[in-house]
């Protein structure tokens, strides 16, 4: 597998407050990688980072030969988008494309397809044409997703990507993350580690540093080592949550 990315020493601050604290990792073409962590750990800043959208403190971000930023989808948290914009479903996908609407009647017709494409591949052609303001939360994380997605990127990039939807979309979404790990790298970004482990190939754990887990299969003593602190849910025929045993003190 070729390289994508090589992280080397990171330190990013806010405020002279070190969030993020000699990260290195390493990402490879089809890598599915699952970054977890506690809230505040340094997840999202470690995204928006790699994304340069915050200026590390020191370190490195080296980027493959051909690979620029340009070339990664980034689905977001939160989308700070105004509902009350006049714009369709069909142009806020459009919106991820790196070239502009072409002025040549060739270029117009094949970036529709493509477009067309994504809406289909993600099962919003009935929504196609509706104002964004309209949608539901769920829907409105396919047509980020299709946004994040239309320009085919080498790196894919999700920040809890599984808010607001509901369970058949997630469902969904796992499937259609599979089909895009065939042909790009995957960073996503969760707080359910028992979701993704049955989907992701390896593991980041981010609490201020980053360990690196080479299996989707991760114990709570590993976590403990590893410290990252947080809960593992566990899906079965009965749902139920795990939790580390709270020992009292008595006075």
């Amino acid at each position: 597998m070729n390289e994508l990315i090589d992280i080397k020493n990171l330190y990013v601050a806010y405020d002279s407050k070190t969030v993020l604290e000699g990260v290195n990792l390493s990402i490879y073409e089809r890598d599915f990688i699952g970054i977890i962590g506690p809230n505040g750990g340094g997840k999202t800043t470690l995204l928006k980072a790699i994304l340069g959208l915050i200026e590390p403190l020191s370190g490195q971000i080296v980027f493959s030969p051909g690979l620029n930023r340009d070339a990664m989808g980034y689905l977001p948290q939160v989308h700070k988008f105004d509902t009350k914009f006049p714009i369709s479903v069909f142009d806020v996908i459009r919106s991820g494309l790196h070239q502009p609407f072409g002025r040549n009647a060739s270029i117009r017709r094949a970036q529709k397809k493509n477009v067309e494409r994504i809406v289909a591949g993600l099962g919003i052609e009935n929504i196609a044409r509706n104002p964004i303001g309209e949608l539901s939360g769920g829907q409105m994380q396919r047509v980020f997703l299709g946004r994040a997605i239309v320009s085919d990127p080498k790196l894919l990039i999700l920040d809890e990507p599984d808010t607001y939807v509901d369970n058949l979309f997630e469902h969904e979404l796992y499937q259609k993350l599979k089909e895009l790990n065939e042909r790009m790298a995957i960073l996503l970004v969760s707080h359910d580690v028992g979701t993704i482990s049955t989907h992701v190939k390896s593991i980041a754990c981010v609490n201020r540093e980053l360990h690196y887990h080479p299996s989707n299969i991760i114990s709570p003593e590993q976590l403990a080592s590893y410290n990252c602190p947080i809960q593992i849910i566990t899906h079965g025929s009965v749902p139920h949550t795990v939790l580390k045993i709270h020992h009292s003190h008595e006075s």
